[in-house]
Formats: C-alpha cells, structure tokens, sequence
C-alpha cells in the first residue's frame, strides 16, 4: 500500500515538473515548431526565355520550439532552393531563397517548394507562378526597350549585347 502511494505521488510530481518545464503556448501560438510564411505564392509576372527569376521567401516560426528545415524538394529540376540551415527560435525569423532558371520553358508557370521541417503542422508549400515568353519576341528590340507581346502583355529586353544582321551589315550594341 506504501508502495503504490509513494509511485502515484512520484509519478504525480514528476509529470508536475514536466509540464512546467515546457513552454506555454502564448495566444496565436502552437505548440511545438510552427512555419507561418509572409506570402506563400510569388508571383513573378513575365520573364524572357532564357531568363531567371530569384526571389526569397520569409518566415517565422510562430510556435513555442525551435524550427528546422531538413530538405526543400521541388516541382522541377528547374527551381534551386537555399535556406536557413540553423535551428529558427520561437518568434525567430528564416529565409527560403529560389532560383528558377526558364531555359527550355514556355507558357505559364507553377514551380512549388515543400518545406520539410519538424513544424507540427507537417510539409507545406510555397510557389513562383508567372509566364516564360517567348525569346524571339524581344530579339529584334534593343536593350531596355519595352515591346509588346502577343495578348497585350509587355516583355522587357535586358540583354547586355544585341546583335542583329540586316543585310550584309552588322550592327551591335552594348548596354553599359
């Protein structure tokens, strides 16, 4: 009888100093790593084909625990990520950077990145979204001019060299 009594205020106490040892959700926090992201979906507009788009995603960990990203996978070889390796405190904020290189794409665009991390809420997403145009639209345009597309889209060409044959004259231009 001594024994049981002694073991329920044993196993009492000891799940006592447990729970106030763990931090207590404040309100607008979970429990345990949470990844809550200032835009989910970047949306990029129009890029020339060839062209690539950098854009880096922010986020906090909302939650009481520290948050860690153990891979990003990706819709499409494509898209490169880069993020916060280290642990991210509560109330702390990382990056999530991608790079969309649009070599050999055409038309509209949805590259998504799931976010693997030990968050509570499990893998989530986030996406570059907009339109490759097509090169030869722009490549009779000089640098810096804005030409307009088919379906009154406009694409602005930033190359730095433009080389155009008319004749058997040769023209060049550069862009300093």
């Amino acid at each position: 009888m001594k024994k049981t009594l002694l073991l329920a205020l044993s196993l009492t106490a000891a799940a006592l100093s447990a729970q106030a040892q763990a931090p207590a959700a404040k309100a607008g926090q979970t429990a345990g790593p949470a990844i809550t992201f200032e835009e989910s979906k970047y949306d990029f507009g129009s890029v020339v084909q060839g062209g690539t788009v950098d854009h880096t995603f922010k986020f906090k960990n909302t939650g009481t625990a520290p948050l860690i990203i153990s891979n990003i996978g990706v819709s499409c070889g494509c898209t490169t990520p880069e993020w916060t390796k280290e642990p991210v405190a509560p109330g702390k904020t990382g990056t999530i950077s991608a790079h969309f290189n649009s070599t050999g794409k055409m038309g509209m665009q949805n590259k998504v990145l799931t976010i693997e991390s030990n968050a509570t809420a499990g893998a989530t997403t986030v996406s570059l979204v907009g339109e490759v145009k097509d090169p030869t639209v722009a490549s009779n345009a000089a640098p810096g001019m804005k030409v307009e597309a088919s379906g009154g889209a406009s694409v602005r060409t930033d190359a730095k060299k433009v080389k155009e044959k008319a004749g058997d004259t040769k023209v060049k231009a550069k862009v300093k």
